[in-house]
């Protein structure tokens, strides 16, 4: 079977100095998740969801979300078929392995909600009919956190359907000069070849499933999510829904590493990324990069205050 590792190395070869954000991306997708890429413009956000998508040997789609984006621009639409005499569905971008929302909170939230039940259950419903998703299937979003001009914040249901929340950060002083070496490179011309297939990206999504999860770990995920439900923290804590989601991306990550079993180290390493998108604060709202900072800092302090199993 590949080792997921394989996959970073390939994604590596163009996202340079990004080592955690490109194994949270696939740990993402092991996981048979969504990823939320939150970052100022310009800092590899596109090209990290290009590099993985290329990396494996899927169909891929990119929506550019606008403010006049419909439903329908990404579900698709009935047309009625004057030689049958009956509508026929017309399958919309949604329909593909894996899809780059750029820019998701351009659009409206309408708009933004069409991705619920995909997200949700990889099935999409429509005119009275449901129809399935390809698999694997997976959605990398794209949003500027500080531009705020017609824009529309995500709404709390959906970014709790993304599994994993990331920052790119700027390059350092040595992967800079490599990106304006190349600055002439388009998306298309990324110097990437597919070293997976679907049935192996399947595969080893069925593997990161089987990876033990001990009863202590679950009692440590447990203390840790009911920490986060303390109104001196967090007017809104991580659901149950938010345990489930880390208990998934740490059996992710202990594949990525080649261990058939999930370690407290292994927690700790996925409780920002899963959880700080999803406790809302009990102090006044203020512009979402400062939100999800203050959530990163207390979440750390929840794990320093809970001690990990031995």
């Amino acid at each position: 079977m590949l080792k997921p590792s394989v996959l970073v190395d390939n994604i590596e070869r163009v996202v340079r100095g990004k080592t955690e954000c490109v194994e949270m991306a696939v740990v993402c997708l092991l996981a048979r998740g969504h990823l939320l890429i939150e970052d100022v413009p310009g800092v590899g956000k596109t090209t990290l969801a290009y590099s993985l998508a290329k990396s494996v040997h899927c169909d891929f789609k990119r929506i550019q979300f606008t403010s006049d984006l419909l439903p329908s621009d990404i579900l698709g639409v009935s047309i009625f078929d004057a030689a049958r005499h009956e509508f026929q569905f017309n399958k919309g971008p949604i329909f593909t392995n894996i899809a780059l929302a750029d820019e998701i909170n351009r659009t409206t939230p309408k708009t933004q909600s069409s991705l619920l039940e995909a997200m949700e259950r990889s099935k999409v419903s429509f005119d009275g009919q449901t129809f399935d998703l390809p698999q694997p299937f997976m959605v990398i979003a794209t949003q500027n956190p500080v531009d705020y001009e017609g824009t529309f914040p995500l709404p709390r249901s959906q970014m709790d359907r993304f599994l994993i929340r990331i920052e790119m950060g700027y390059p350092g002083h040595d992967h800079e000069m490599e990106i304006l070496k190349n600055s002439g490179r388009l998306y298309h011309d990324l110097p990437l070849k597919a070293v997976a297939t679907p049935g192996e990206v399947l595969a080893m999504q069925q593997l990161a499933s089987e990876i033990h999860v001990s009863t202590e770990i679950h009692d440590y995920i447990i203390r840790l999510a009911a920490a986060t439900r303390s109104r001196e923290l967090f007017e809104i804590g991580v659901s149950p829904r938010g345990s489930v989601a880390l208990a998934r991306a740490a059996q992710a990550y202990a594949c990525l590493k080649e261990r058939d079993f999930v370690t407290p180290d292994d927690v700790k390493k996925l409780v920002l990324p899963v959880w700080a998108h999803r406790v809302v604060q009990s102090s006044p709202p203020g512009l979402a990069d400062s939100q999800i900072g203050e959530s990163m800092a207390r979440l750390r302090q929840i794990l320093q205050s809970i001690p990990p199993p031995a």
